[in-house]
């Protein structure tokens, strides 16, 4: 074996260096510098994400093979490690002060330890070849949330939470895994590119159900209807910090993820089987997610059933199956992760200070803390898609992206998301009427959030008004993709 195929690896070393000097620290470290742990896990995360944006501007490295084929890596996937990354670092400065509360005293260090380990598994995800790796890269990404999920051991809710999230996982699993079985059975295979090529256009019924069982083991990670009924409870549940976690991060990762299996390894499929299959997802996913999100108070269930129609929004990119619809599909990621950790940034601030969590809360919030009003007032606009915020553009972007396409059918499906789109633009105004213009008096009082918390929504809301002005970054991200080796399995 060959040690040197490592070094393919950079961002994942990368990412176990972190890993281990999180781990150290936390290990040995005399009790009196643990709470320098949050400060330290988040200047390493960062220097790791500059260093990838450094590496990839400074000396872009070609398409790279490893593990005789298992492991693949390029600049489009440097880019979305590095989207990941921007989130990852984001989340750990709005963590720090409930990292350092007296209740996460004994669980600090596993925290930031699970939370890299989900992490370098979503990395799995998106450079594996090989089906092995890729369940061992899911496995890595979905197991350890459901002890995250479960740290806040003196709430009963958390303790629920925790287990419907893995006793879902296990069950989503074993569908996947079932998925795979039909798929090694047809083609006596488990690297991307043999099966690609050993599949045809002829369908049969071993092969539909091979494809339906793959895409419901991953639409459990994406919340997809009807793989979403733990959504909104292990939302409810987990701590907050989680949640954006949860909401961003990991559907972010398995939405990249879902776009490689099913382009390199259906591809040649696409019109025939799961074309048709996603379009029924889509629409279910985006139009249940809005009427459900009408009918909540709380809010982390709000935005758990917001973050389910918005994944149906993400499948547009995937569905759209060129060029463009990846570039669109990075595009709403980043701006997703700064629009939806604004949202539960405001929450988590709210929440730390007063443990207040209902949108009833919420009626007159501007009166006592105008700025976190205004923070939350921008994360809604953007998430309903009103220009000129991110959110418009990133929706534009992946609506063209899917009519590029060309059908009729992806014609009436983006009206169905457009239609959709007023229906949200209604409940996410909810929360802005409650803040904004309700009577009532504010049960919120007026407060001062940690440093941590306010620069953690400095850079959500500064994303959130740069992206929606400078189109540089959707341009790059385009110009990355259109000489991307994945347009080869594009043909559909």
């Amino acid at each position: 074996m060959d040690y040197s195929q490592f070094l393919a690896m950079k961002q994942e070393i990368g990412l176990l260096v972190v890993f281990l000097l999180v781990f150290l620290y936390d290990t040995f470290m005399p009790r009196g510098a643990q709470k320098g742990l949050p400060v330290f896990t988040t200047v390493l995360m960062l220097l790791i994400t500059l260093g990838g944006f450094c590496s990839y501007c400074l000396a872009p490295s070609g398409d790279i093979s490893a593990f005789a084929g298992m492991y693949a890596t390029s600049p489009v996937m440097a880019a979305i490690k590095n989207i990941l990354n921007v989130g990852v670092v984001i989340v750990l400065i709005q963590s720090i002060k409930w990292t350092n509360s007296e209740a996460m005293t004994m669980r600090r260090g596993e925290f930031y330890e699970l939370l890299l380990v989900t992490l370098f598994g979503m990395y799995l995800m998106i450079s594996c070849r090989h089906f092995l790796l890729f369940v061992i890269g899911l496995e890595c990404a979905s197991l350890p949330l459901a002890a995250m999920v479960a740290l806040d051991k003196n709430r009963y809710e958390s303790h629920e939470a925790a287990v419907k999230y893995i006793l879902t996982a296990v069950f989503s699993s074993a569908i996947f895994m079932m998925g795979l079985s039909f798929v090694y059975g047809l083609t006596g295979s488990m690297y991307f590119n043999d099966i690609y090529f050993a599949l045809t256009a002829e369908c049969n019924t071993m092969l539909v159900m091979a494809i339906a069982f793959v895409i419901a083991g991953i639409g459990f990670k994406l919340s997809l209807v009807p793989f979403h009924l733990w959504t909104a409870d292990v939302y409810q549940g987990a701590p907050t910090s989680v949640t954006s976690y949860l909401s961003v991060i990991s559907k972010g990762a398995t939405a990249f993820a879902f776009l490689v299996v099913m382009s390199q390894v259906f591809g040649a499929l696409y019109s025939q089987i799961w074309e048709w299959m996603l379009y029924a997802l889509i629409i279910l996913t985006i139009t249940i997610g809005n009427l459900f999100a009408i009918r909540q108070r709380n809010m982390k269930r709000f935005l758990a059933f917001s973050s389910i129609s918005q994944a149906g929004y993400i499948m547009l990119g995937v569905i759209a199956y060129n060029a463009m619809g990846m570039a669109a599909l990075m595009y709403y990621v980043l701006v997703y992760i700064f629009s939806n950790l604004a949202a539960f940034g405001v929450i988590g601030a709210i929440e730390n200070a007063t443990g207040k969590v209902s949108m009833d809360d919420y009626r007159g919030l501007y009166k006592t803390n105008p700025r976190l009003s205004v923070a939350m007032m921008l994360a809604m606009f953007s998430l309903a898609g009103i220009p000129p915020f991110a959110g418009f553009f990133s929706k534009f972007f992946i609506f063209t992206g899917a009519i590029n396409h060309g059908t009729v059918a992806i014609y009436v499906l983006v009206l169905i998301a457009l239609i959709n789109t007023i229906v949200s633009l209604y409940y996410y105004l909810l929360v802005v009427k409650a803040m904004f213009i309700s009577d009532d008096e504010c049960v919120v009082p007026t407060f001062r959030s940690a440093c941590s918390e306010r620069l953690g929504l400095w850079i959500t809301v500064g994303g959130i008004l740069v992206l929606g002005i400078v189109s540089f970054f959707y341009s790059s991200l385009l110009d990355l993709t259109a000489v991307s080796p994945m347009n080869a399995f594009f043909i559909g």
